[in-house]
Formats: structure tokens, C-alpha cells, sequence
């Protein structure tokens, strides 16, 4: 509500006072600015410590959710793909004049995804390098498996902090989204929301076809029977509660509680559920997918299907190290535009737009997130009882 009042006056100075909006940019400016700080920090430790915590669980229900999980993950980013280039979607941004340099094609793009890999991962951090920043983030928390408990308490909590701060910059959008649209508006008029409505419509839209399409068809191969009715009730008992809160994390209670209710094993899904707030993000692989091929139409680069398919599988994999607080997917976009040689202060622009449109956006991936942590846990719960 706050970013949506911070929307509407932000449109009504541009349009009363069109120079006194411009004025306001400042805002929106220090707004991205703290985003682009905190969000390589973020990647990192959150990463980072989800793997080093991660504990091999004994039950074997838990090896399809995880594949369940992954897939559906991956299976939403393919399904973004193509919405994206059926409704292909042009942003305004702020300049466009040097902000990419296209890659010649998939050649190309492995090439500098294999030396961002191996990049120095002090340099990593402080140039926004997100595919060096998750690649280290990954091999630490797979070295951290044998560190004491302590160490990875520490960890843990450094990354509880880092969220906290998180939490707080995206506490000013409102003030920060107020003077990126006032700036914006008075620049570009009302055009620039125009984008964004047809920009929003493309993501609901693939959200949709996720919730009410792929997930029934992934359910109906685990369980052999109408997916629907367990499909409206995580819907509207998880995610019309992650809808408000836009937050997986602080879903996690609402998903365990209806978990147990559903009648499924304990020692499953108090592993699967928090698990599923950190490496299921249907909804997440969306926003990154559709945003940043947004920015690759603005900026008229020209994409074929082989640098298409490995976007999916790198918004799949950056997704699941989105943070599990209200805009966390937003600060991965930059990590699938540097695939495509767009600058970071551009992807951090895109970024921004996200915000913008965060009011629905948002709130439509924490329910679609949520709600398939339950869905997903049942559907292999459910299977493994008709088995025995």
C-alpha cells in the first residue's frame, strides 16, 4: 500500500510540477544505490550459508521433492521464455547508450560465464560479479559441510543480519519508488507505466499458467489422480497468506501448520518446507527471467534458442539463492542481464522497475512460491502411501 501511495504521488507531482519532480530523482537514485550495495553482499552469505546448513536427509521421500523442487523451477523460467518472446516487452529506462555490449552468441556467452566463474571472489564481490559471487557462495557451503556447528551458526546468523539489512532498504521503497516515478513520469510522461502494466500482465500471466497448468501436471504424475483439489487448497491456505505477507520465510509456520493438517510425515516436511523457501522459486525464475529479457528487448539485442535455454537454467539455479524476504528475486536480475553483457547500473534500473510494479509482482511470486513448498511436499507424500 505505501508503495503504491509512493506510485501515485510520485505521478501526480510529475504531472502538477514536472521540474519539481525532477528534483526528486535523488531519491530514487540512493534507493538503487543501496540496492546495488547490498545486494552482492546478500547473494553471497545467503548462499552461502543455505548449502553449509543444508543436512542430507535420511528420508528417501525427500530426494523427489528436491527434484520436484528443481524442476519446476526450471520448468517456470522455460515457461517465462517463451511468454517473453510472444509478448516481448521494451522498458524506459534512464540510458540505454552504452549499457550492453552485445555477446556474438552462445559461444560467446559460455566463454565469459567460465571467466566470471573463476574470478577472484574479493573482486567478485566489490564489481557485482553474481555468477562469481554464487559460484564461491556455492563452493563454500559445500566446504563448510565439515565446520563445526558454531561455524555455521556464525554464518547463519551473518546472513540473518545481511537480510535484516535487506529488510531495511526495502522498507524506503516507498520513498525511493516515489522519486524513481516522479523522475520517470516527468521525463517520459506516462508511457513508462504503460510498460509496466503490459510488463506486469506477462508476468502474472506466466504465474498463472504455472500454478493452474504446470504444477496440476507435475501433481498429477506423482499422485494419478484430479491434482485440483490439493491445488486450491495450498492456493488458498498458503497462498493467499504469502500473497500478503510476501514473504516465503515468514510463510514457512503457515506452510508447516497446514502440512500437518494435510496429514503428511513430520520428519518430511519439517526438512521439505524450509528447504523449499530457499531452492523453490517457480515464481522467482519468472521475475528473473521476464525482467531480464525485458531489458535484452529494450536494448535490442538479439537472442537465439541455445542463449535462450541457458538463460533458463541460470535464472533456475540464481533463483535459488533468492533471498526469502519481499523483493529478494529482484536483486538476482543482474546476475542473468551480465549474460548478455548489460552493465550493472542498467540491470540495477530493471531492478528498480521491479519495485515499481512489486505491488502485484511480488506478492503473486511469494503464493506462487509458498503454496508449491505444500504442494510439491503432498503430491510425493501422498505417492509414497499409495505405494505402500
Amino acid at each position: 500500500m505505501q508503495i503504491l501511495i509512493g506510485i501515485v504521488l510520485g505521478s501526480i507531482v510529475a504531472t502538477v510540477a514536472p521540474e519539481l519532480a525532477l528534483s526528486f530523482s535523488l531519491l530514487g537514485s540512493l534507493f538503487v544505490g543501496a540496492l546495488k550495495a547490498v545486494a552482492p553482499v546478500l547473494v553471497f552469505v545467503l548462499v552461502a550459508a543455505s548449502v553449509a546448513s543444508h543436512k542430507r536427509g535420511q528420508d528417501t521421500q525427500l530426494r523427489p521433492i528436491i527434484y520436484l523442487y528443481l524442476f519446476g523451477t526450471f520448468a517456470a523460467s522455460l515457461t517465462a521464455v517463451g511468454m517473453s518472446f510472444l509478448f516481448p516487452t521494451e522498458l524506459v529506462l534512464v540510458s540505454t547508450d552504452t549499457a550492453a555490449n552485445p555477446p556474438q552468441g552462445i559461444t560467446e556467452v559460455l566463454q565469459t560465464l567460465l571467466f566470471k566463474i573463476v574470478d577472484n571472489p574479493v573482486s567478485a564481490i566489490m564489481n557485482a560479479n553474481y555468477i562469481g559471487i554464487l559460484a564461491w557462495a556455492i563452493g563454500l557451503g559445500i566446504a563448510m559441510h565439515s565446520a563445526s556447528d558454531t561455524t555455521k551458526t556464525l554464518f547463519n546468523d551473518v546472513a540473518s543480519s545481511v537480510s535484516s539489512i535487506v529488510r531495511f532498504v526495502i522498507r524506503l521503497a516507498p520513498i525511493g519508488i516515489f522519486g524513481l516515478v516522479a523522475n520517470t513520469i516527468a521525463q517520459t510522461g506516462f508511457s513508462a507505466l504503460v510498460g509496466y502494466s503490459q510488463l506486469l500482465v506477462v508476468l502474472i500471466g506466466s504465474m498463472l499458467l504455472i500454478a493452474l497448468v504446470m504444477n496440476p501436471l507435475l501433481v498429477f504424475y506423482k499422485i494419478r489422480k484430479n491434482p485440483y483439489p490439493l491445488v486450491f487448497k495450498c492456493l488458498r491456505e498458503s497462498g493467499v497468506t504469502a500473497f500478503f505477507t510476501r514473504s516465503s520465510a515468514a510463510n514457512i509456520p503457515v506452510n508447516m501448520d497446514l502440512a500437518k493438517r494435510l496429514g503428511l510425515d513430520e520428519d518430511t516436511y519439517s526438512v521439505s518446507i524450509p528447504l523449499g523457501a530457499t531452492i523453490n522459486m517457480a515464481g522467482a525464475a519468472i521475475t528473473i527471467t521476464v525482467l531480464s529479457l525485458a531489458a535484452v528487448h529494450t536494448l535490442g539485442i538479439q537472442v537465439d534458442f541455445a542463449t535462450a535455454l541457458l538463460l533458463s537454467v541460470i535464472a533456475a539455479v540464481s533463483a535459488c539463492g533468492a533471498s526469502g524476504v519481499a523483493g529478494g528475486s529482484l536483486l538476482l536480475i543482474p546476475l542473468a542481464c551480465s549474460l548478455f553483457g548489460i552493465s550493472n547500473d542498467v540491470a540495477m534500473q530493471v531492478v528498480a522497475v521491479g519495485f515499481i510494479i512489486g505491488v502485484l509482482q511480488d506478492s503473486a511470486e511469494t503464493a506462487l512460491n509458498s503454496s508449491t513448498d505444500v504442494l510439491f511436499t503432498a503430491a510425493c507424500c501422498q505417492a509414497a502411501e499409495q505405494k505402500n
